[in-house]
């Protein structure tokens, strides 16, 4: 009996330790979704997030709650319930047909708030995301993320237009708390880094600094040596789906910024060198992102996908925190559709299952030490809601019969 509740605490431990990790971040400019040609691609969209698998996946260029909904429902929860969406915001700004939203992973954010900051060109918008740790009650961490499209095309005015929404953004940080985790992204259209927007940006004076993660400023537009970063344009021509822009890839328009805290806070800290223009393997220039003569790192087959998707690259970046994520275990979530909805917990426990479990399946749950406490069966439900007020509050595993059992966990709280 000691060896296995030995065994059993040994388990928790290392799931623990796997709690404590990245928190994968990707920005993407769509292109006209779901509009533009060729068709089905939340479909392509799929397979390119299959390839990264973020936990935060921020867009732009949005058209319509509806393609919201195709995102969320094909593209990103194609193997169960696993991400969330923030509300769909109709354009206050005057350009209805590109819009931003955030999608975030399911258990391992909670959706705190979300605004609209209108501009004379698009929106921003706002989301704060508080992030689910276990000590979330007294030490939350929270993060703001700001999603935009920048105005286009050069020249003085459009310079001006962009130093405009730039403006916008740097004056709503002055009503945060000034230690808060900032997250600024968007198809943010800089030429280079000496553009008025760019260095009103990370102007040292701003409220809450920001910075650019990978510091490398520059005259970005059609500069072989910026060729590692650059993020538009995926096409030499825009020919074969009459959208987007031609010229291959020469221009890093598209952006990841975050507050200066975000270097060196280890509760929220960017991961060095994880800043990327995913599928740029530094050696496309001018040319076509599915071009044989850029094969690297990237895949040929990840290229091809992008290359019909959009004539933007996506940028990611690694985020870490020295907290520990409720939720460890979404990956095997996805594989066996069972997911705990409300992991901190003052009475009810609420228990989702996919379609694909048709029979009886039991479920246990334990303490930390490995006590057996619980034992209840779902009796082909679908969903289960299980009265645990009796637990005292603290840890519990939530363990099933299946043929790869995976401990979940919650929190009981008064």
């Amino acid at each position: 009996m000691l060896k296995n509740i030995l065994t059993f605490v040994f388990l928790i431990v290392s799931l623990g330790v796997n709690a404590q990790g990245t928190i994968k971040t990707m920005f993407y400019n769509l292109l006209e979704f779901p509009s533009a040609q060729p068709n089905n691609r939340e479909q392509i969209l799929m397979e390119i997030l299959d390839e990264y698998e973020p936990d935060l996946f921020m867009i732009c260029e949005l058209e319509s709650e509806f393609g919201a909904d195709l995102i969320l429902d094909t593209s990103l929860n194609d193997e169960g319930i696993n991400f969330l969406r923030a509300p769909f915001e109709p354009s206050q700004s005057g350009d209805p047909d590109h819009q931003q939203i955030l999608f975030y992973r399911k258990g391992m954010f909670t959706l705190e708030a979300s605004e609209v900051i209108s501009t004379q060109v698009r929106d921003i918008n706002h989301y704060t995301l508080k992030l689910s740790t276990a000590d979330q009650q007294t030490d939350p961490v929270f993060i703001e993320v700001f999603v935009t499209h920048l105005k286009s095309s050069q020249g003085s005015s459009n310079q001006n237009l962009r130093l405009d929404m730039v403006n916008q953004f740097t004056n709503r940080l002055e009503t945060l708390d000034p230690n808060s985790f900032v997250i600024f992204s968007g198809d943010f259209n800089f030429y280079t880094a000496s553009e008025p927007g760019y260095q009103e940006l990370l102007d040292p004076t701003n409220a809450i600094v920001m910075v650019d993660p990978i510091d490398r400023p520059g005259s970005w537009n059609n500069n072989i040596n910026f060729q590692d970063i650059h993020s538009q344009s995926t096409r030499i021509s825009s020919g074969p789906f009459g959208a987007g822009a031609g010229g291959g890839l020469d221009d890093r328009f598209d952006f990841i910024t975050v507050s200066e805290n975000m270097l060196s806070d280890p509760k929220l800290k960017y991961i060095t060198d994880t800043y990327k223009s995913f599928g740029n393997n530094g050696n496309c220039f001018d040319n076509s992102i599915n071009s044989t003569d850029c094969s690297g790192g990237f895949s040929q087959e990840l290229r091809e996908l992008l290359y019909n998707m959009s004539d933007h690259l996506p940028i990611v970046m690694d985020l870490e925190t020295n907290k520990e994520i409720i939720l460890s275990t979404d990956d095997f979530l996805a594989q066996d559709s069972i997911i705990i909805e409300n992991t901190i917990v003052s009475k009810n426990l609420n228990i989702q299952m996919g379609s694909n479990f048709s029979r009886n399946i039991t479920f246990e749950v334990y303490n930390t030490l490995g006590q057996k406490l619980m034992k209840f069966n779902s009796e082909t439900s679908a969903h289960l809601s299980i009265d645990v007020s009796q637990l005292t509050n603290g840890v519990y595993y939530l363990k099933t019969d299946q043929p790869v059992s995976r401990m979940l966990k919650f929190i009981k709280t008064s």
